[in-house]
């Protein structure tokens, strides 16, 4: 048995953390941008900034990159495709987009409309970048 093609899991993760920025990008500006300002303005919290902004996109090639790798690594035992890279997907949105959602949502800093918006819109996002980056990825 084979190891991770390194390469593999950085060109497939860069794609899919592309797909990921670009549909934060389109949620958090058209979408719900409106919405997320009121929240922040209702907890007297600054607008999201450039700092903010280059780590979000830092993360979002980040957690592509852990996507395509967590793809890479259960695809020997579960086999290459589709079905592998959703469950994939569905374990990162729930270690990083439920768990965090529940932070938000324990702590009052959102409405419930724009965190479920945002999971769903999440899974998405992750479902297509993890198949988008799992066709990218090749063991050799």
């Amino acid at each position: 048995m084979a190891g991770i093609n390194t390469r593999g899991v950085i060109v497939g993760g860069l794609v899919a953390g592309l797909i990921i920025n670009v549909s934060e990008y389109i949620l958090n500006e058209p979408v719900l941008g409106a919405d997320m300002t009121a929240a922040l303005t209702d907890h007297n919290l600054p607008a999201v900034g450039g700092g903010a902004i280059a780590v979000f996109v830092t993360m979002g090639f980040l957690v592509g990159l852990v996507l395509v790798w967590l793809y890479a690594a259960i695809r020997p035992r579960l086999g290459a495709g589709p079905k592998t890279a959703a469950i994939a997907a569905i374990v990162v949105w729930f270690l990083n987009y439920f768990s965090g959602a529940l932070t938000i949502g324990a702590l009052g800093l959102f409405p419930a409309k724009l965190i479920l918006v945002s999971l769903v819109w999440g899974l998405v996002e992750l479902l297509v970048a993890a198949l988008v980056g799992g066709m990218l990825y090749t063991e050799a």
